[in-house]
């Protein structure tokens, strides 16, 4: 692969650049070139999860040190990263606002939820399985978070409008890597009913019937964002390129299953994690996330426009 960061791109490629987007089920596509983007949501597992974890019982959160050092503030919001998250960056490229908000929050303002919140659950994935050892929102919760969502939207701001924002807004989903690594690999049930193939098969009909209720709730452009090779995280197996970042094969706060979520609170982060692809055993950095989300605006513009 001769694009920057070989290696990196080799975990990354199928984590943000495969974009596709449904054609409208309400009627024909709307002229790319004209369309308007109201809001930014998104709906997946921990890369995109923003906070929504924080006040729930789960090892899978990140609202303390040293997760957030380099976020605004240096603060940890839930995000699971030293920094951003794909969300936001997602948000900010489309000049819709600077920072994505988780939807269970204790701040939303109405601005917030006319321009897009997420719904995403670290620990969560397409297989309704996955998400119940990590106590997260499922893949089909967050689809209920969603509905509730309109309903306030159109109780503060009337039916009309509500229709605008949700159709003319743009929708991420972006989850699938806790199916395979956290549920299918680690426990034992999926295997005895599934052999691997099947179960991928069984997780793509998850991750088209997810998009296609997501479709029916009036969602008009949904990006659609693969599943990234697992096995290529730290705390899978080591494999990477030099050509972007100096240590590709370690994760800035460790590199083993537990050097992760709640169980390196208040470790000590690298110095130079700008140097490293990721930041824990499973999430990248900031940095990291920068180069891939502006790869894919600059590859699939005309897509998402």
């Amino acid at each position: 692969m001769a694009s920057l960061c070989r290696g990196y791109l080799l975990f990354v490629h199928l984590l943000l650049l495969p974009v596709a987007l449904l054609p409208c089920a309400h009627g024909a596509p709307a002229d790319t070139g004209k369309i308007k983007i109201s809001a930014v949501f998104v709906f997946g597992d921990s890369i995109v999860d923003p906070g929504n974890n924080n006040n729930r019982l789960t090892e899978a959160k990140a609202d303390f040190p040293p997760y957030g050092q380099d976020f605004p503030g240096g603060v940890a919001t839930g995000r699971f990263s030293n920094g951003k998250v794909p969300g936001d960056m997602f948000a900010s490229g489309f000049g819709i606002k600077k920072l994505l908000p988780p939807y269970i929050g204790d701040d939303l303002q109405l601005s917030d939820l006319l321009t897009g919140v997420v719904f995403a659950s670290g620990g969560s994935g397409y297989d309704p399985l996955t998400s119940i050892p990590a106590a997260a929102t499922s893949s089909t919760g967050q689809l209920e978070l969603f509905l509730e969502y309109k309903e306030r939207l159109r109780y503060l701001v009337g039916e009309e409008e509500t229709a605008r924002v949700i159709s003319e807004g743009i929708y991420f989903t972006v989850m699938g890597a806790n199916d395979l690594a956290n549920n299918y690999f680690l426990l034992p049930l999926r295997r005895h009913q599934y052999d691997l193939p099947s179960y991928v098969n069984f997780l793509v009909s998850s991750a088209v019937n997810f998009t296609m209720k997501l479709n029916e709730m009036g969602a008009r452009r949904i990006g659609f964002i693969g599943i990234p090779p697992v096995g290529c995280c730290p705390s899978q197996r080591i494999l990477g390129s030099r050509e972007c970042f100096k240590e590709v094969a370690e994760g800035c706060c460790g590199s083993t299953v537990l050097n992760a979520a709640i169980f390196i609170k208040n470790h000590h982060a690298c110095p130079n994690v700008n140097d490293f692809i990721f930041w824990d055993s499973f999430h990248p950095t900031e940095k990291a996330y920068s180069i891939v989300v502006d790869k894919l605006f600059q590859q699939n513009m005309h897509d998402l426009m």
